[in-house]
């Protein structure tokens, strides 16, 4: 008998064990004694999404690829009557995208099992990648710089102008390389600092369908030059709650890498795909939010490129990571900061000629203003 139940009327008990189930923060499903599904909590239904169905029409393990990792972590514990652990276990349901995650799996007395989730990839790996916690670093370090730097550096690139003017044809390379190079940092400064800006983002009605035709016309004349771009959108979708100009940010930014990865094709034949859709029953509770919140707007980026090498998708959106040799890796990071700022997710999905950015957004209480 836990410390809980024992200072607790049992009734009472078992209702705080319950919302405490429903709102934990890793997946968590209650496999019956009969091998059907017996419970899933919140978080599992935002892993899950529509492909929850298919666990729930007989027995858990017939929604799973024979020889399934996590069927066997089942068995385990029911064997073992103890709790057991797999990490990096690899989760394939029939017709849906595999992610990979640590599992638990611990016997609960009558043959039933509770099965837990530790996300590596997809929906609620982004979650916590997006979680503003995570970029704190960062932000001091682009406050720091901001006050400790730019000054400074504004003087040295003044001084070297200053030299080129009465130096030597042989100099003045040199001092043009500092010129280049002090702004070259100015550069990486100012984008670090956004990340120090916590301001609250300017949220209305946006028709999320005139900030894609935005970015995809940005890009096709820019980054995207010479590419295939497609368009899947359901023009039934209600508008976003969300500021403008950052959602064309955190749009523009993903359409950006997704250019550049289809453009790494040696064929030729590099392709965008934009697609919005409406997902039913996702729920994200932010950072200092009690309840969770209705985020069922999808914007999907999807290139064919190589893919996000293995080793960089954990930590994908984390500040400084990066795949390109002169990048900064702040892209991806600034986004899933955008992002967690407007209550959303962001997630993906990578192989090679097939990478998926999803990016999930609340819809707005309010109609639009103006016609869209």
């Amino acid at each position: 008998m836990s410390l809980m139940s024992k200072s607790l009327p049992p009734h009472l008990a078992e209702a705080i064990k319950a919302a405490a189930f429903d709102q934990g923060p890793f997946p968590a499903l209650v496999i019956g004694p009969d091998g059907a599904l017996a419970a899933v909590n919140e978080a599992a239904e935002t892993l899950f999404g529509q492909s929850l169905s298919l666990l729930t029409r007989g027995r858990f393990d017939s929604a799973l690829l024979p020889g399934s990792a996590l069927v066997s972590l089942v068995d385990r514990a029911l064997a073992e009557n103890a709790r057991v652990r797999e990490h990096a276990v690899e989760v394939v349901l029939f017709g849906q995208p595999s992610f990979e995650a640590d599992a638990a799996a611990a016997p609960l007395g009558d043959r039933s099992v509770l099965l837990t989730l530790n996300v590596k990839n997809g929906p609620l790996a982004a979650e916590r990648a997006a979680d503003p916690t995570a970029l704190r670093s960062v932000i001091g370090l682009g406050q720091m710089l901001a006050h400790e730097i730019k000054n400074p550096l504004a003087g040295i690139r003044g001084a070297a102008q200053l030299l080129k003017v009465g130096a030597a044809p042989e100099d003045q390379l040199l001092a043009q390389l500092i010129v280049d190079e002090t702004e070259r940092i100015r550069r990486l400064v100012d984008r670090m600092e956004v990340f120090a800006d916590n301001a609250p983002p300017n949220r209305e009605p946006v028709n999320i369908h005139e900030v894609l035709d935005r970015v995809r016309a940005l890009a096709a004349n820019g980054v995207a030059d010479g590419l295939t771009i497609r368009e899947h959108y359901d023009p039934s979708l209600p508008p976003v709650f969300g500021d403008e100009d950052q959602l064309i940010q955190i749009f523009l930014n993903l359409v950006k890498n997704s250019a550049e990865a289809a453009h790494s094709r040696r064929d030729g034949r590099g392709e965008i795909t934009i697609t919005t859709a409406y997902r039913h029953g996702v729920l994200v509770r932010g950072v200092n939010d009690k309840t969770a919140k209705g985020a069922p707007l999808e914007v999907r980026i999807q290139d064919n490129g190589l893919g996000v090498p293995a080793a960089l998708r954990e930590n994908l959106f984390h500040p400084f990571v990066t795949t390109k040799a002169n990048g900064a890796g702040l892209g991806l990071a600034l986004v899933a900061k955008l992002v967690s700022g407007h209550n959303g997710l962001i997630g993906f999905e990578s192989e090679p000629g097939r990478t998926v950015f999803r990016v999930l957004l609340p819809v707005s209480p309010f109609p639009l203003s103006r016609e869209s």
